[in-house]
């Protein structure tokens, strides 16, 4: 078997883990928002000097069975409302009100559409309403639209939206330098939800740009360098695939969703009834949760707190993480949902950024170490650390920096705390899993805030939704339309074809894939999905019915190992270091992970620290290390 590449794209640090059998390789490297193939292949660049003592890429891809790939930016993108500026054509029952149900959808209509939209009445007949589209579509363009979403609502919305793309085809063809791209939401999604379909179809729009250019780019570097396999985008449904067959909106959360596959993982091998997750990075913190084995999923998931026709993990992303800007306002502060990223990232970092982030403050209160943080790899600087919380936090407060900082932290941990309050609610079985690169730096303070008396930072936090990226298989789902006059050994044979032409691209034949047959009813109020018994059900007014097939290959996992064993083995000390605790500075015992016998374990208040990752311990909580790594936090 070959090697596994798992590489994670953050709005901050981009993490890449290989696994060679049971050996696990790991780095990080600064997110290059400009172009995301950079950071990408200097991430590849790094790993291959770990495994061969020289940067040699063209080896490590030669040897390379399988590199797949997840991100953030949809997530950030949509966070920080960073994307195309769109346009929007409405017809038939659908208005501009139906966007604005709520303050919430309304304010996020605002941010992505604002009014550039163009209400037509798609009833009449074809003449009279090509004129009006053509105007419709030089009006949005000369408001500045630069993509153009066409929704039509209506049970008549695949006839109504096919026979505006007949006009528009005509009028504004696509192969025209400038041509505005346009895309028809009957063709993103089959959903009779007219409102859902369209907001899908927004999303995927605004999302598509960025994502389409940094992942052809990347899979042609990869090709360049002799990859032997075509690059697989892990998507937000837990599974795999090739750039060719995967839509921009499956990339969203797809990076936080690898961490929940690992959280899965994790959690099944421990025996956790109950893990909360919180991967926190640079932009913002994924909170979901693993109940009894299983990732809760949405038949219909919510991305921004809008219901799209796509089921996606039940996972929220709050705008805090280690590079959110945190500044004062009023007599309080403001931490996000504003980051810094990479570029130029906080203050400390000495690339050009003079905003405050947390990771200035936990810089001057002694938590971050400048000669080991980020591996020893990015040299921090303090004074810039505290020019930029003096100049952000401190003056405008009229405190000193030593109570900024520590105001800092509050808000920090409390807008952490928010999220997993309004994301689910802990019981004594709920463990917090804490990963991430700023997962584990004030974990035990967090748990405090939520009632949690059990932490748990996997081995390889830092890469840990990298690592998770792992647990996924190459998968698609196949669909056809079916109803009662449907002759189903045709449509069963046709989606065995589709199939067959699919997972051949993807490098498999049909016979090495497990394959699920479902029925899905669909309906304005309706959306669910059953076994095929080989009959197909009665659908209601306004439904419809389809057959699918999800063709899936299975390949290799990672396995897990260590256990907690409460052996109470003496840690190894690596000297102290002087932290902020509690309000005073104080000399704190290090102890450094990597060192740890199995079973170390001692009380805080102490400093856990790793190459990517510190953590505080504080007094009340101890800690425990496995062979494997994991570190277990408990509230004593």
């Amino acid at each position: 078997m070959g090697k596994l590449i798992n590489i994670d794209n953050g709005g901050t640090l981009t993490d890449i883990c290989v696994m060679d059998g049971a050996q696990v390789y790991r780095t990080k490297t600064l997110t290059t928002p400009f172009d995301l193939s950079k950071c990408f292949f200097e991430g590849l660049v790094k790993v291959s000097a770990q495994i061969y003592g020289a940067s040699d890429v063209v080896s490590l891809l030669a040897s390379t069975d399988h590199i797949r790939y997840s991100t953030t930016q949809g997530t950030n993108a949509l966070v920080e409302r960073k994307g195309p500026r769109l346009g929007l054509v409405v017809s038939g029952t659908l208005g501009v009100a139906d966007f604005q149900s709520t303050p919430e959808y309304a304010k996020l209509f605002r941010d992505m559409v604002d009014a550039r939209v163009a209400q037509l009445d798609a009833s009449i007949d074809a003449k009279d309403l090509e004129p009006r589209l053509v105007d419709a579509v030089n009006q949005l363009a000369s408001a500045g639209a630069n993509r153009i979403v066409v929704a039509h609502g209506g049970p008549d919305h695949l006839s109504a939206e096919s026979m505006i793309k007949s006009i528009l085809l005509r009028k504004f063809p696509q192969h025209l330098l400038g041509a505005l791209p346009i895309l028809y939401s009957h063709e993103m999604v089959r959903d009779n939800n007219d409102v859902r379909r369209a907001w899908t179809a927004l999303f995927n729009a605004f999302l598509h740009p960025a994502m389409e250019r940094f992942l052809y780019n990347a899979e042609h570097k990869l090709r360049t360098n002799k990859a032997q396999n075509p690059l697989l985008i892990f998507r937000n449904d837990g599974h795999s695939g090739r750039v060719a067959k995967t839509i921009a909106l499956r990339t969203y959360s797809s990076g936080p969703r690898g961490g929940m596959e690992g959280t899965r993982a994790l959690a099944e091998h421990l025996g956790l009834k109950h893990l909360v997750s919180i991967d926190i990075g640079g932009t913002t913190t994924d909170i979901g949760e693993v109940r009894d084995n299983c990732v809760t999923e949405d038949v219909h998931g919510r991305v921004e707190g809008v219901e799209v026709s796509f089921p996606l993990c039940n996972m929220v992303s709050v705008g805090v993480g280690g590079s959110s800007i945190i500044r004062s306002q009023a007599d309080a502060i403001q931490v996000g949902p504003e980051s810094v990223g990479s570029a130029p990232g906080p203050a400390c970092f000495g690339l050009g950024g003079t905003q405050a982030t947390i990771t200035d403050a936990f810089l001057l209160a002694g938590l971050l170490d400048p000669a080991s943080y980020f591996g020893g790899e990015l040299k921090i600087d303090s004074a810039r650390a505290r020019k930029a919380v003096e100049t952000h936090v401190a003056t405008p407060l009229g405190i000193d920096t030593d109570e900024a900082v520590a105001r800092m932290e509050a808000a920090w941990v409390e807008k952490v705390a928010e999220g997993i309050r309004a994301f689910t609610t802990v019981s004594p079985d709920t463990t917090l899993a804490a990963f991430g690169g700023a997962g584990p730096f004030v974990v035990c303070k967090v748990a405090e805030a939520v009632g949690v008396s059990k932490v748990l930072i996997p081995g390889l936090a830092a890469v840990f939704s990298a690592f998770g990226l792992g647990f996924s298989d190459i998968s698609h789902v196949y669909e056809t339309p079916a109803d009662h006059d449907t002759d189903l050994k045709s449509a069963r044979a046709d989606l065995m074809k589709r199939a067959e032409r699919g997972m051949y691209a993807e490098g498999f034949a049909l016979s090495e894939c497990d394959l699920d047959w479902r029925v899905r009813v669909t309906g304005p109020t309706r959306d669910e999905s059953t076994p095929d018994v080989g009959a197909l059900p009665e659908a209601g007014p306004g439904e419809s019915v389809s057959l699918q097939l999800r063709a899936t290959r299975a390949i290799a996992k990672p396995d897990l190992r260590g256990q907690f064993t409460g052996a109470r083995v003496s840690p190894v000390q690596q000297g102290d270091r002087r932290v902020a605790t509690d309000g005073a500075m104080a000399d704190l015992p290090l102890y450094r992970v990597e060192d740890q016998p199995a079973g170390a374990s001692a009380s805080g208040p102490a400093v856990l620290e790793e190459a990517f990752f510190t953590c505080r311990i504080d007094a009340g909580w101890s800690f425990e290390i496995s062979d494997a790594g994991d570190v277990l936090l408990s509230r004593q």
